[in-house]
């Protein structure tokens, strides 16, 4: 493959994947990408994202007994 044949197949190839890529990235800010990421974060928190209650923590340390 010559130099120039092989400039023309790899304009080729960039021409198709810009076309493939343009077909399903919609650009948007990073500051409201950053905003939509936080809100979903804070609708579906869970556990790992909330922690556990001191109260319900069943790996808190155990309190001494005061019998003694």
């Amino acid at each position: 493959m010559s130099g120039s044949s092989s400039v023309t197949a790899m304009k080729k190839v960039v021409q198709q994947l810009w076309l493939e890529a343009g077909g399903w990235a919609q650009r948007m800010k990073v500051s409201q990408a950053a905003a939509d990421l936080k809100q979903f974060c804070l609708q579906n928190a869970d556990l790992p994202l909330t922690g556990v209650s001191s109260s319900t923590n069943p790996f808190r340390p155990q309190k001494a007994c005061s019998f003694l």
